[in-house]
C-alpha cells in the first residue's frame, strides 16, 4: 500500500520535474549565451583598447618626434640669430663709432669756423677802426675853441681841453693802448676824448670802446650805459649795431634774457645786413629763443 503511494507521488511529480528541467536547461543555455556575449564584448573592448592604447603611443610617438624637432629648429634659429647679430652688430658699432667720430670732427670744425669768423669780425673791426684813425690823420679835425668866463675878482676861467691836447692824437693814443689791452690807460684817455670832444667823429667809437671796456671789466651795469649813450646820444653810426649787441650781452650776463632778446632782435630785424647780425642770432639761439625775421630797411 504504501509503496503504491511511493509510485502514485513519483507519477505525480514527474512532470513538474520535467518541467523545471527544462527550464534549467533553458536557463543554462541563455547563461551560456550570456558569457559568449560577454566573452566577445570583452574581446571586442580588448581590441579597441589595445587598438586606442596604440593610438595613443603613436601619438606620443609623435609629439616627441615634434617636439625633437622644435627644439632642434630652435637652437638652428638661435644659432642663425647670433650669427647675423654678431655679423651686424659689429659693423653698426663700428658705423656709430664713425658717426660719433665724425661729429666730434665737424664740432670741431664748427668751432674753428665759429672762432675764425670771429677773429675776422675784430679783425675788420681793427681795420675800420685804423682806417678811421688813419682819416683822423689826412683831415684832424679842429679842436672846439676853448669856451672862457670871467668871474668877477677871478682871472679868466678856461673851459676847453688843456693846452697841447689834441683831438685826433687823443683818440689815437686811446685806441692804441685799447689794442695793447691796456685798458685802464685806455678808458682815461677815450673818457677826455668824450669830455672835450662830445661830438666829433669819433666819439660815438670812444663812447662805445668805454662800454667795451666796462664789459672786458664785468661792470655790466655801467657797460649798459655806456652803449645806452651811444645809442641815445648819437645818431646812426658804425657803432650803433654793435653797441646793440654788446648791450645784450650785458644784459644777458646779468639774468636780464627779456631785454637781452629785444637788443638781440632789433640787430636783427634793423641791421641784418651789419656783421653782427650773425652773432645776435647766435646769441638768440644760445637763449633757446627764435629769432625776429629780418626786415629789409634800416631803422631810420
Amino acid at each position: 500500500m504504501r509503496g503504491f503511494r511511493t509510485i502514485c507521488l513519483f507519477l505525480a511529480a514527474g512532470p513538474f520535474a520535467f518541467g523545471a528541467s527544462k527550464e534549467i536547461v533553458e536557463l543554462q543555455r541563455d547563461v551560456a549565451l550570456l558569457q559568449d556575449q560577454v566573452r566577445a564584448l570583452q574581446q571586442s573592448v580588448d581590441q579597441r583598447v589595445g587598438s586606442l592604447q596604440a593610438l595613443v603611443q603613436q601619438t606620443l610617438d609623435a609629439s616627441t618626434r615634434t617636439n625633437t624637432a622644435i627644439a632642434v629648429m630652435q637652437d638652428r634659429f638661435a644659432d642663425t640669430l647670433k650669427q647675423q647679430q654678431q655679423s651686424v652688430v659689429a659693423p653698426v658699432a663700428g658705423v656709430g663709432n664713425k658717426l660719433d667720430q665724425m661729429s666730434e670732427d665737424f664740432r670741431a670744425v664748427r668751432e674753428s669756423v665759429l672762432d675764425m669768423n670771429s677773429r675776422l669780425n675784430k679783425l675788420d673791426a681793427k681795420m675800420t677802426d685804423l682806417q678811421n684813425t688813419i682819416n683822423v690823420f689826412r683831415n684832424p679835425p679842429s679842436a672846439p675853441p676853448p669856451a672862457t668866463g670871467t668871474v668877477e675878482g677871478t682871472a679868466p676861467v678856461q673851459s676847453g681841453p688843456p693846452p697841447g691836447m689834441n683831438a685826433s692824437t687823443t683818440y689815437t693814443n686811446a685806441y692804441r693802448d685799447y689794442l695793447s689791452g691796456n685798458y685802464d690807460l685806455a678808458m682815461q684817455e677815450f673818457t677826455d676824448y668824450l669830455k672835450y670832444y662830445p661830438n666829433l667823429e669819433f666819439s660815438p667809437n670812444a663812447q662805445y670802446y668805454v662800454g667795451d671796456i666796462y664789459s672786458r671789466r664785468k661792470d655790466y651795469e655801467n657797460a649798459i650805459q655806456a652803449f645806452d649813450a651811444v645809442l641815445e646820444h648819437y645818431s646812426e653810426n658804425n657803432k650803433t649795431a654793435a653797441a646793440h649787441l654788446k648791450k645784450g650781452e650785458a644784459l644777458v650776463a646779468l639774468g636780464r634774457r627779456d631785454a637781452a632778446a629785444r637788443e638781440f632782435r632789433d640787430v636783427i630785424s634793423h641791421y641784418p645786413d651789419s656783421d653782427v647780425a650773425p652773432k645776435a642770432k647766435t646769441q638768440l639761439r644760445d637763449l633757446g629763443l627764435s629769432a625776429a625775421p629780418a626786415k629789409t630797411t634800416k631803422r631810420r
